[in-house]
């Protein structure tokens, strides 16, 4: 599902990003947009059962949930606003990325929104994997190639319900609107602001130049403090 307004970037874009994992991406962020250095990125750690995935590119659907209190709807209201979030989560720009916040305070990751059935029904809706700092569970069971960076594993999704979504969320310290655009991978993930995101590639390719002769060095058997210091300088000429 996708909406019929134009996409803010080009498909060719976001694959350009998406050849890169995200703490290049966070480089070239620091040469592009240095005011951003930062924010915009998790700061704490999260759980990735899917190590080996390729990083992920995609615009986001946000939502909140909790877990240890019943959802105080009547059943049909219930029905009704789970329809509505599907409709949200499987519309809009592609492909998109689920950001989740669990709101449940020192209960966080109590019940897990995340595991078999939910994990399948988001990639049906278009959707590439989920960022929360909530529980997840059935890994076996996963869909396959759907992405997870979450907050803990655990074996019970306790009174989990979507308490609101479309709105901004904050997962391991990164603030997230619906329709941010958002790289991620094992590490983590970050946002990136759509009016330099065409500029990051180059800005990747420039750290890897700057990169090269200081790692040269450092992985030679001849390696020698004077041969860093010299490679620091040409790393330092590279524009």
């Amino acid at each position: 599902m996708t909406s019929t307004a134009a996409a803010p970037l080009a498909a060719s874009v976001l694959e350009a990003l998406a050849r890169y994992d995200t703490p290049t991406i966070c480089n070239a962020m620091e040469i592009v947009a240095p005011e951003r250095r930062l924010v915009g990125y998790t700061i704490k750690p999260l759980v990735c059962p899917f190590p080996d995935l390729p990083p992920m590119v995609g615009y986001a659907r946000t939502a909140t949930i909790r877990s240890v209190v019943k959802s105080g709807l009547p059943a049909d209201e219930q029905a009704r606003r789970r329809t509505d979030y599907y409709e949200y989560v499987g519309t809009g720009h592609g492909p998109r990325i689920v950001v989740i916040q669990d709101i449940d305070g020192p209960d966080i990751g109590y019940g897990a929104f995340w595991g078999e059935v939910q994990s399948n029904v988001h990639k049906a809706l278009g959707c590439l994997g989920v960022i929360t700092d909530g529980s997840i569970r059935d890994i076996p069971q996963w869909a396959a190639g759907f992405q997870a960076l979450a907050g803990s594993i655990g074996p019970s999704h306790a009174w989990v319900h979507a308490e609101s979504f479309g709105g901004e969320v904050r997962v391991a310290g990164m603030t997230v609107r619906s329709d941010d655009l958002i790289h991620s991978d094992r590490h983590g993930a970050i946002v990136i602001p759509a009016d330099i995101a065409a500029k990051l590639p180059e800005a990747a390719e420039l750290c890897a130049r700057r990169e090269t002769p200081i790692l040269e060095i450092a992985r030679s058997a001849d390696f020698s403090l004077e041969k860093l210091k010299a490679a620091l300088k040409r790393s330092a000429e590279i524009h």
